[in-house]
């Protein structure tokens, strides 16, 4: 299967590129290429009209090396084992990529939440957690929200896991409600750093953010944060798609007016404040800056000549596949990838975690001030990484992500 429709084998040869120009000792290649565990469990519910499904749950844990693995659960009828690894797989070079003490984990239940009710979907998170309790926690694997799970899912784990071990364990998943332990800031956290990311990029290029028109694919909480902070920063958002539909406003959207739209009928389609646009049409929009925050392989080798932004940040997970990346690049297009763009979600869940370890927690100006910090240090070790090996944004930040799990997994040796 080629990596245009298989996201491991995508990240195989992305992966591949940058350990090449690393000269990565072939013993270490082995082991950075397998994961560590793949967990497959049968989740049986009792269903609301009283018949009996069985749900299949996934749960990836592919390097632990610097630290617990960490990344989030998806609840989606088209999750698969394959995509589940792929996206630990990525957690684990994100981690890296902010300096985090975080290994790489996923987790997935092949299900449509749209068709279960709230007790359906607790029932289920309950017994999937069950099922692999004796892999997770604080020190070993700490899950956060996906797609379609939120912080009142975390609420349900971080419950459920206590109950197996006795004793009340905020620390065991991140994204939970501010009130059970959860971090002032972390909801918009993801958002955020594609916003700092996509500022530090336009400078880079010379490009003032202030005078930057962009496109956002996907209203989700981080295509919807994005695009609400880039406005803060007087960026111009002409356009927005979701699964539904899209608007599009060559003199920029009220993105708060959109916001609240979605927050009604689930979807941008029909937003008065612009003209109705197809999803399919976003990537073909004379912008400065798209983010594409959806899902993955959206630009692809079919569609990747219909670009004309000149500066691509990447909110979601693999939402470019390699080949489209390659000829992107070719064109001078500059792409701040996945691994370092969506980065501030997980970099939050770090600060989350270390809060609730100490029993301290921090006032939200502090959170976004470490953010920051974080985020500008990250985008500029990439950004001089590039330049040293003459390289792109995503190739740059997989040699730094797996020169730092290399050399500590060299100094950690084999055990046997």
């Amino acid at each position: 299967m080629s990596s245009e429709n298989n996201p491991f084998n995508a990240m195989l040869e992305e992966f591949s590129g940058a350990a090449r120009l690393l000269a990565l000792d072939p013993g270490l290649w082995k082991v950075l290429t397998h994961p560590k565990r793949q967990i497959i469990v049968s989740c049986p519910v009792m269903m609301d009209d009283g018949q009996i499904e069985v749900f299949t749950g996934f749960r990836v844990q592919y390097n632990i090396t610097l630290g617990p693995a960490k990344g989030g659960i998806r609840y989606h009828p088209d999750v698969t084992l394959n995509e589940v690894k792929a996206l630990a797989a990525w957690m684990t070079w994100k981690c890296a990529v902010a300096g985090i003490p975080f290994g790489g984990g996923k987790g997935g239940i092949i299900c449509d939440p749209a068709r279960m009710s709230q007790r359906e979907l607790e029932a289920l998170t309950r017994r999937y957690v069950g099922e692999i309790a004796d892999a997770i926690g604080p020190d070993k694997d700490v899950p956060a929200p996906d797609v379609n799970t939120n912080a009142q899912t975390m609420a349900w784990i971080m419950d459920t896991y206590s109950m197996h071990v006795g004793v009340t364990t905020t620390g065991v998943v991140t994204g939970k409600p501010v009130e059970m332990g959860g971090s002032l800031g972390r909801r918009e956290a993801t958002g955020r750093g594609v916003m700092i990311t996509a500022r530090e990029a336009a400078k880079h290029l010379g490009l003032r953010l202030d005078d930057a028109t962009v496109a956002v694919q996907g209203f989700g909480n981080v295509g919807s944060v994005s695009a609400d902070l880039l406005a803060k920063n007087d960026a111009r958002i002409v356009a927005v798609t979701d699964w539904k539909g899209g608007v599009y406003n060559p003199k920029g959207l009220d993105i708060p007016a959109l916001v609240t739209w979605t927050e009604q009928r689930r979807s941008v389609a029909g937003f008065p404040g612009g003209d109705p646009l197809d999803p399919a049409r976003i990537f073909e929009l004379d912008v400065d800056i798209l983010v594409p925050a959806a899902l993955e392989n959206q630009i692809t080798v079919l569609n990747h000549h219909l670009i004309k932004a000149n500066l691509i940040v990447e909110g979601a997970n693999g939402p470019t596949t390699p080949e489209a990346h390659k000829a992107l690049h070719k064109r001078g297009v500059f792409i701040v990838p996945d691994i370092l763009a969506n980065a501030g979600g997980v970099t939050a869940s770090y600060f989350e975690w270390v809060q609730d370890r100490h029993g301290y927690f921090w006032e939200e100006w502090e959170v976004n001030e470490r953010l920051e910090r974080k985020m500008v240090s990250a985008f500029n070790r990439v950004l001089d990484t590039a330049k040293k090996y003459d390289t792109d944004m995503r190739t740059a930040a997989y040699i730094e992500a797996i020169n730092a799990v290399a050399t500590v997994t060299r100094l950690r040796g084999m055990y046997a």
